[in-house]
């Protein structure tokens, strides 16, 4: 069976591969496929940003398609940055640029208070239509500093809960285990197994 993954974002695709790794299927990318649509995230919610993104490449290329769409949660900041979480510094914007916007939104704002979570909603789109949408969710909260080298966008801010060390201070590994993408991508290899022969 052949995946297309739905992203251009080349961590999400390193992320996404070493998690479905095991599974009995050739997992595709646009760096296979080379013209890819370009889906435009316009919708209001993770989900239906990820459908809409499964769907369009399933169509285009008629194979069993995936696409996450994922962000973080800041309880202070009232749910923000959330589904503008790729967007909310800027379009373009580096993941220090993110983390910065974060971190001065966040300033003086104590410990027990910075509480957030990263939400991941994968979107299964198989080539006769039907559409399953699993979702990862992972507590934690917001560091006072940018700290380690590794991941992408929030990671290098955000503490999962029981853990002191931020995402980008982990081992991918580590963190493969642990994330929001991990845990629906756990589900998804699950509803995977009842398809592929």
């Amino acid at each position: 069976m052949k995946l297309v993954l739905a992203t251009k974002n080349k961590d999400k695709i390193r992320e996404m591969k070493d998690i479905l790794r095991a599974m009995p299927v050739k997992v595709l990318s646009m760096l296979d496929l080379g013209r890819v649509p370009d889906v435009k995230e316009d919708k209001r919610t993770f989900r239906d940003n990820a459908v809409k993104k499964a769907v369009a490449f399933s169509k285009r290329f008629s194979l069993t398609s995936v696409a996450d769409d994922s962000g973080l949660h800041v309880d202070f900041l009232k749910g923000a940055p959330g589904v503008r979480s790729a967007r909310f510094a800027g379009q373009n914007a580096t993941k220090e640029m993110l983390c910065n916007k974060v971190l001065k939104l966040l300033k003086d704002v104590p410990s027990p208070k910075r509480t957030a979570r990263f939400v991941c909603n994968v979107a299964l789109a198989l080539p006769e239509g039907k559409v399953r949408v699993l979702e990862g969710i992972v507590e934690g909260r917001i560091a006072s500093e940018m700290r380690g080298k590794n991941g992408f966008g929030y990671d290098a801010i955000f503490v999962p809960r029981g853990h002191k060390r931020t995402f980008a201070q982990m081992k991918p590994t580590m963190k493969n285990r642990l994330s929001h993408r991990a845990k629906a991508l756990k589900k998804l290899k699950a509803v995977l197994r009842k398809t592929v022969p």
